[in-house]
């Protein structure tokens, strides 16, 4: 059995209040693994049914799964009979979670093509649970976003609605999700690599942010949900405003100077210290006071001190400390001791690489990290974190006497990073 604490969030995490996701990819999984195509879609049903769970225990209010569009009909007698017998399994199992966590379930969707079974039992569990509260799950079956809003119109046009009462919250009371304390979902996952909503609620998605998952959904685990999640909590949303945030206001190229000093011990002057060259380094990337960055200089230069002697359990403590004066100043959302983690293991990673291909794999710890401080998502954060595994790599050829041109290419790949940084979090 899977450990709840597995999926225990970091502290600060922004939960999605609405989860809709696209229950996609059964039959590309089924046919990559010779397998019949319904073996594909009672495994998507069973990865489905704990992700579910999980969101739940993640703290996700509404979730919206989207199970069979109104163009899925094309689909052969045979696998639509195949997917309607898990739909009616799945409304028993429903039926059940609701009872037991206070559940509302809710069909979305037409109600005149589905099995007469399916569409009675779906009613009388609507029924049932339109009183619970704690979470709302939206099941959408023969759900298309276009024919949604031509219903919404037609009943506009049955009631007769003057055309000056018609607004967008009058227009919402005949959408399918018209009377739930979340209708418009603040998440958008689709799994199996596709990068399209293919028409899920298209007027409640308008801000949602989307996040792609390469895997199809029987290999889309509750571990993935938190991933989307942890990633959906780092972005900045401005609704079309402004952005909440205060904006990093350093210069790319004085920072990149500055830490190329770091690297470049001997271009410092005779009589300076290198927690000044710090000091001025972190007052620029974070517009620190300069008494805070003295303090933060000192937990920095310690933590490079003992990364320099393979002592990594005393550099993350010391990183530690650095990252939660920086959070403290910055007020932002990042967790210290998970930003001290990735900062470790990308100087562990980097420390040996002399070539861009070997360090391919690093940028990945490289994109957790930036994401994580700067709270922009991984995919805001792919340029940057390239730039600065090969800034790095630069730094390591010269370091080992391989030509001054290495510093000159370091600095480079360096301000690039921070122009890259600053087009996210400026």
């Amino acid at each position: 059995m899977r450990s709840k604490s597995k999926l225990l969030l970091p502290r600060g995490t922004k939960v999605p209040r609405h989860i809709a996701i696209v229950l996609d990819g059964n039959r590309r999984w089924a046919r990559a693994r010779g397998l019949a195509t319904f073996e594909g879609h009672n495994a998507g049903f069973k990865a489905m049914k704990k992700v579910v769970k999980a969101s739940r225990e993640m703290g996700v209010h509404t979730l919206t799964v989207w199970g069979f569009s109104t163009e899925n009909w094309d689909r052969s007698k045979e696998e639509i009979k195949k997917i309607m017998d898990i739909v009616r399994i799945m409304i028993g199992d429903f039926e059940k979670d609701a009872k037991k966590e206070d559940i509302r379930i809710v069909h979305l969707g037409r109600k005149d093509r589905l099995p007469e079974d399916i569409i009675r039992n779906f009613s009388d569990l609507e029924k049932k649970t339109m009183n619970n509260k704690r979470h709302v799950l939206n099941v959408a079956l023969d759900y298309g976003g276009r024919d949604e809003i031509i219903r919404a119109v037609r009943g506009i046009v049955q009631d007769e609605v003057p055309e000056n009462e018609i607004t967008d919250k009058l227009f919402e009371k005949y959408l399918d999700t018209h009377d739930q304390p979340y209708p418009n979902p603040d998440l958008f996952i689709r799994p199996s690599g596709e990068q399209r909503t293919s028409g899920l609620l298209p007027w409640q998605m308008v801000y949602s942010e989307y996040y792609w998952e390469v895997d199809p959904l029987p290999d889309f685990t509750p571990e993935k949900l938190k991933a989307a999640i942890l990633d959906f909590s780092r972005r900045r949303r401005r609704f079309g405003g402004n952005d909440v945030v205060e904006h990093f206001k350093f210069s790319p190229q004085l920072a990149a100077k500055l830490e190329i000093n770091w690297w470049r011990l001997r271009n410092i002057p005779e009589g300076t210290k290198f927690s000044e060259y710090a000091i001025d380094h972190l007052r620029e990337q974070f517009g620190l006071s300069k008494e805070l960055a003295k303090s933060a200089a000192v937990y920095m230069t310690e933590a490079l001190v003992h990364g320099s002697k393979n002592k990594w359990v005393k550099a993350l403590s010391s990183l530690k400390k650095f990252y939660k004066l920086i959070k403290n100043e910055l007020k932002l959302a990042f967790e210290p001791s998970l930003a001290a983690s990735l900062e470790v293991k990308l100087w562990k990673d980097l420390k040996n690489k002399e070539n861009s291909r070997e360090a391919l794999d690093v940028e990945e710890t490289a994109r957790q990290l930036y994401a994580e401080v700067y709270r922009i998502s991984l995919f805001q954060a792919a340029k940057a974190a390239h730039l600065r595994v090969l800034a790095a790599v630069e730094r390591n050829l010269a370091e080992r006497g391989m030509g001054e041109h290495h510093w000159a290419r370091a600095e480079d790949y360096l301000q690039k990073f921070y122009s890259a940084l600053k087009e996210r979090v400026a």
